[in-house]
């Protein structure tokens, strides 16, 4: 769950510019709630020196805080720019990391870091 001030915002990023799929609706007055699939998710947990390196990687040094969410899209550098007309920021351009994925680092309305990965063949 992300909890988010301008909510709006947040819908047009992760459902309209992502692209997530809206399962429910449960915003009821003022209570605004709606559940988007994000297929299937995994924690991956990391020390400050793994931190580091997948930061030097994509975007050249330490930025990132202790949660950035991870989508993985056929074709990043296209996602990237529909999440820039969304409402997202870019952070750093796509990248090839060594681990043979094709990397953009972006950050959202709320300031949640996201890469976008596209495994490459």
């Amino acid at each position: 769950m992300l909890t988010v001030s301008d909510f709006e915002a947040a819908v047009a990023l992760y459902r309209d510019a992502l692209g997530l799929a809206e399962l429910a609706d449960w915003s009821e007055g003022d209570a605004k709630i709606v559940v988007l699939d994000a297929g299937r998710a995994t924690v991956e947990l990391v020390n400050e020196e793994q931190a580091e390196t997948i930061d030097r990687v994509e975007l050249g040094s330490r930025v990132s805080g202790p949660v950035r969410i991870a989508f993985k899209v056929a074709d990043s550098e296209a996602t990237a720019k529909r999440l820039a007309s969304g409402g997202a920021e870019t952070v750093a351009a796509a990248v090839t990391t060594p681990w043979n994925d094709r990397n953009v680092r972006m950050r959202g309305p709320e300031g949640m870091q996201l890469t976008l990965f596209t495994v490459l063949d």
